[in-house]
């Protein structure tokens, strides 16, 4: 499926997993709508963007072609994620893909953990996915349908130590996800759920791994690869691991 002209919502784009998505559905054609909390970095990262694809320059009327938004944004903040969708359909009318990638991890012991931590992972890693999923999802419908994408993680599958909140939050995403994947069945929209495995980025001390994690373009190269695929194709789950043994 050409990508060319769709707009794509990435949440945590100012980093990671999200810069990089940002980047490559750009890449392929698409209007993309940066959100996370960081406004600096956003605004750096759509300049970025626009400079390597020559975008923000006028067209043959004049005017400036405009292909990227920031919209800062908490997805903890529902009023935050009302402005996100708002905004996102005043400048393009219509939103195609949604991609769910703002998370947080903290690493401690149950036992020793503030319960605020705990508590802020499963607020922004799952009822971040759900409060902008729900914003979105209206929009692309009437769009004709499209794609929402979670990303999550392969602690569903091996969950780690001192990571209880962050691998709870995550399967509360693949539960969400397989649910609304059944009530989408007779409409046009695909829910594909991404697990990566470690991912060298800011939410991890990946320094401390023998082997080589993944990079963040990795990850990207999963989600664009979904939302390219014709119509009639839908890739449920995804998991993108390394070859190399880490730890």
């Amino acid at each position: 499926m050409d990508l060319t002209d769709r707009v794509a919502v990435v949440t945590g784009a100012s980093s990671g997993i999200g810069e990089a998505t940002a980047r490559a559905l750009a890449r392929e054609g698409c209007a993309v709508v940066l959100a996370a909390r960081r406004e600096d970095r956003l605004e750096r990262i759509a300049s970025e963007i626009e400079s390597e694809l020559g975008l923000g320059e006028e067209d043959g009327d004049g005017e400036e072609e405009k292909r990227t938004l920031v919209v800062p944004t908490d997805v903890a903040d529902e009023d935050d994620v009302a402005s996100l969708i708002e905004r996102t359909q005043e400048v393009f009318g219509r939103i195609d893909i949604l991609v769910n990638n703002a998370g947080i991890l903290r690493s401690d012991p149950v036992a020793d953990a503030d319960r605020a931590d705990l508590q802020k992972q499963v607020q922004v890693n799952l009822l971040g996915t759900m409060n902008t999923t729900h914003a979105a999802l209206p929009a692309v419908l009437e769009s004709g349908g499209g794609d929402i994408v979670a990303v999550s993680s392969m602690n569903v599958r091996y969950p780690a130590e001192k990571g209880s909140a962050y691998t709870a939050s995550k399967c509360g995403v693949n539960g969400f996800c397989r649910s609304l994947r059944k009530e989408m069945s007779d409409e046009d929209v695909r829910v594909t759920i991404v697990m990566p495995g470690p991912v060298a980025s800011e939410m991890n001390d990946w320094e401390q791994w023998d082997g080589r994690p993944l990079n963040p373009a990795d990850v990207a190269e999963a989600i664009v690869f979904a939302v390219s695929r014709p119509a009639h194709v839908e890739l449920p789950e995804i998991t993108v691991n390394t070859t190399d043994k880490l730890g």
